[in-house]
């Protein structure tokens, strides 16, 4: 009869010490007392070259002291893990603090008159004014871009993904997209501006903004539609077209809403890459100081425009307004991000219980 012989689960099982909870935190205050040290006896200064000493220097500090406590891969997991932190907030501060000043600074001007008046009349150094005229301006034209964009952008994309697969004409419009991507802005209002207005005739507008916005948002909706379209499971597509519906209506009506959202935000990346832009429209749109509804008739202001006029001015009375204007332009953009998220979760199908 043979015998088994168990080995004892403490035998089996490899065990590790670990770190207390107070030993990182101690280690965080010992290194920032010797980067303390180090700085009053060195003539370093400074509360950014005080970070790049110190945070290294803890970094390295925990990974040795947990490899030799918790093991190597505890030690990497925890490297791992701060690295990612660390990269998150130093993505996040600039942002923040981009927001952080210009809140500070646009609320000295912002307000109620701000918003409903224009400059028609009123000196750079006079302390009222607004910008009503740009706001108008800005709404009109990226309407106008959104409207040609959009639709001819996800009908590229449905093209290229649905039914372009292999064929040289879609490897040629693949092409131009690429090359449309990396198009510079000053470009684009350079391509409007000779054939819109020199070669054919018609005079600065709104309009030409637009066309000019239209050339820069284009690629934008064409790549990250694509993208979310090949992101759609081939299982839907194949069940659709195995109960004899169409392929237009298996598009239509299952591919596309499931990548509604993904749809959604490619669109607001393409508005964020255009509401701001300057180069193309000081030479379509001209500005005024005028309200002009008509973007289909004379000289037209926008958001950008205005900016880049009142900072150029030599007072702090201009100054104060583009700051304004700039709080202004980043909340249009929040309003619309928020009008379309609420549009795509509306629009989704939602799953039945």
């Amino acid at each position: 009869m043979s015998t088994v012989v168990q080995a004892e689960p403490s035998r089996l099982m490899m065990s590790r010490s670990r770190l207390p909870r107070w030993a990182l935190p101690l280690l965080g205050v010992l290194t920032v007392a010797g980067t303390a040290a180090l700085f009053a006896l060195t003539p370093l200064r400074g509360t950014a070259d005080f970070v790049l000493i110190a945070l290294p220097t803890y970094l390295l500090l925990q990974t040795i002291v947990v490899a030799r406590v918790e093991g190597g891969r505890q030690a990497r997991n925890r490297l791992a893990t701060h690295a990612l932190t660390l990269t998150f907030v130093v993505s996040l501060v600039p942002l923040v603090a981009v927001l952080g000043y210009t809140l500070t600074q646009g609320m000295r001007r912002f307000g109620l008159s701000f918003l409903t008046h224009s400059m028609r009349n009123v000196a750079e150094s006079d302390p009222y004014g607004g910008a009503y005229h740009a706001i108008i301006g800005t709404l009109e034209q990226v309407g106008i871009a959104f409207a040609f964009a959009v639709p001819l952008g996800i009908l590229v994309a449905i093209y290229l993904v649905e039914y372009g697969s292999g064929r040289p004409f879609a490897r040629t419009v693949s092409f131009f997209v690429d090359v449309m991507t990396g198009l510079p802005s000053i470009v684009a209002g350079l391509f409007i501006y000779a054939l819109w207005i020199l070669t054919l005739g018609f005079r600065y507008s709104g309009f030409a903004g637009a066309l000019a916005l239209t050339l820069l948002m284009l690629p934008t909706v064409v790549r990250s539609t694509e993208e979310m379209l090949r992101l759609v499971p081939h299982g839907l597509r194949e069940a659709s077209l195995a109960l004899g519906v169409r392929r237009w209506r298996t598009i239509l009506r299952i591919v596309l809403p499931t990548a509604m959202a993904g749809i959604v935000t490619g669109v607001m990346l393409a508005i964020a890459r255009i509401v701001g832009e300057t180069a193309p429209l000081v030479l379509t749109v001209f500005g005024t100081n005028s309200i002009n509804n008509d973007p289909f008739n004379g000289a037209q202001s926008a958001l950008p425009l205005y900016i880049y006029s009142e900072a150029g001015q030599p007072n702090d009375t201009a100054i104060d307004r583009a700051w304004a204007a700039a709080l202004t332009l980043i909340l249009i953009v929040m309003l619309l991000n928020l009008a379309a998220r609420l549009l795509a979760w509306w629009r989704t199908p939602k799953s039945s219980h």
